[in-house]
């Protein structure tokens, strides 16, 4: 018998039994865990013993069945993907304040240059996550609004309230640049 890595093979056409079934189980369990649990401290307010204890043991429980929602496969460089997405939301955050900025800007401006449009772009992001997190980041940004995703593509129609919103996806593409980094997909 030989063994290699987490699994034992019997030569000759035997059985093969492997001891690690799902190394990345635990590591989506983990995550989830920690999510579940810092929403909850977000949400509750409470820090004494009764509560944090209920916390710990219902985020267990969600973590337990709902893990492979949150962390799907193996999980390939998800540590590396999930503190480069901790930082994008940073980024994300700020951009957010900016835009709103310049919406509260168009509003407020006696002649109100809003020149709303519609703009389609393809972006090399095919991963679930990435074509998700690219329309939320679109949407929740003041001024901009996604249409439509067609993932087979990775193909976007937004709605910009002006041409700067627009032309930040178009021309610059920071957003799209950003969010390919974090997943590290295409190029």
């Amino acid at each position: 018998m030989e063994k290699r890595g987490c699994e034992d093979v019997k030569r000759g056409g035997g059985r093969r039994r492997e001891m690690n079934a799902k190394p990345g189980k635990a590591f989506g369990i983990l995550v989830t865990f920690c999510a579940m649990f810092l929403f909850w401290l977000l949400l509750s307010g409470h820090f004494d013993t009764f509560h944090l204890t209920a916390g710990i043991i219902c985020s267990a429980i969600v973590a337990l069945i709902s893990h492979d929602l949150l962390v799907k496969g193996k999980g390939e460089k998800m540590l590396l993907k999930s503190f480069r997405f901790i930082i994008y939301l940073g980024w994300e955050l700020w951009q957010i304040v900016l835009a709103n900025f310049d919406v509260a800007y168009r509003i407020l401006h006696p002649k109100m240059p809003i020149d709303p449009r519609i703009i389609e772009f393809e972006t090399s992001l095919r991963s679930d996550f990435a074509l998700v997190t690219l329309a939320n980041s679109i949407t929740l940004t003041p001024g901009t609004i996604t249409i439509l995703v067609e993932p087979e593509k990775g193909k976007f129609w937004v709605h910009a309230i002006a041409k700067k919103p627009a032309d930040s996806l178009l021309v610059d593409k920071t957003m799209q640049r950003k969010v390919t980094n974090v997943y590290m997909e295409g190029g």
